[in-house]
């Protein structure tokens, strides 16, 4: 029995149709937030960036936790975890309206669940079930983005293949950058016309966010042949901590803090860029079908 055969048989069984793709216009704009290491605040930029769209341009936006097992956005908003979560969607077929959570300013949230080991490992049936879920409610929002985990999987790396763009969150430690230009050389291998921008987190001083860019961009000219535009950076601030301690996210606590004039700059920024939005859904099983 072919591949093709086995997928049309997973999907007959679970009674989960394939619905064709919308155009892609009628989707929400698709953003993964990666970094090639952990540790260097990724998800509490994708939050906090989340919320910069909402108030700046009233975007409906979902939030997806894709770090499964840590429930890093329930701990950064104080959300008490409850059972639902992305890990219930998948293994016990819960519609995705009951796990949606919602936060600050309307923004709504996929948990990514809290559990002993963040290995999750997804059957073909469940990723059809996910799939499908989604695709039920794309159209209801202008931009999903994309908290992937540190590091790249083969699942993820079509899953970033999938999307709109990505954003590098990367700070200047030699460590950070060069995990960073590995994780974007991983993705230009597969597609070399990918949207990729950076953010340089934690800078001490103006100069860092430059030079970390600086090498980032002069090694991917010289050996990709890719130009990687500064989405923007963000300073190191005690702002950041505090707001984590609180569990409420920096540009709400500290509105006037440094670290939230410089993310309002980064918002404008990636608002005043133009990006061709693509069938995600349609791209996302495509991809998924030969795993």
């Amino acid at each position: 029995m072919d591949q093709a055969e086995q997928l049309r048989r997973i999907i007959q069984q679970n009674k989960y149709a394939v619905i064709k793709d919308s155009p892609p216009n009628r989707h929400a704009k698709t953003v993964a937030v990666i970094s090639g290491k952990g540790g260097v605040g990724k998800s509490n930029f994708v939050l906090n960036f989340a919320l910069n769209l909402i108030k700046k341009r009233n975007d409906r936006v979902l939030l997806v936790d894709c770090d499964i097992g840590m429930a890093n956005i329930d701990l950064l908003l104080g959300q008490q975890y409850q059972e639902r979560s992305i890990v219930d969607l998948l293994k016990n077929r819960i519609g995705i309206e009951q796990i949606i959570k919602k936060g600050p300013l309307n923004l709504q949230y996929l948990s990514g669940g809290m559990s002993l080991s963040n290995i999750v490992t997804i059957d073909e049936a469940e990723f059809q079930f996910f799939l499908y879920e989604l695709e039920r409610i794309i159209e209801k929002y202008d931009t999903i983005l994309f908290d992937m985990g540190a590091g790249i999987s083969k699942d993820s790396l079509k899953f970033l293949l999938a999307v709109d763009e990505i954003i590098v969150i990367t700070t200047p430690e030699p460590t950070s950058i060069m995990d960073a230009y590995s994780a974007i050389k991983l993705i230009h291998q597969f597609d070399q016309e990918k949207v990729m921008k950076v953010v340089v987190n934690r800078c001490k001083k103006n100069i860092e966010a430059k030079e970390t860019w600086e090498k980032i961009r002069t090694t991917a000219e010289r050996f990709l042949h890719k130009t990687i535009d500064l989405l923007g950076s963000l300073p190191e601030d005690d702002h950041v901590q505090k707001s984590v301690m609180e569990q409420i996210p920096f540009i709400l606590r500290f509105p006037n803090a440094p670290i939230s004039k410089a993310l309002e700059n980064i918002t404008e920024m990636y608002l005043n860029g133009k990006i061709k939005r693509k069938g995600f859904i349609h791209s996302l099983r495509s991809l998924f079908s030969s795993r």
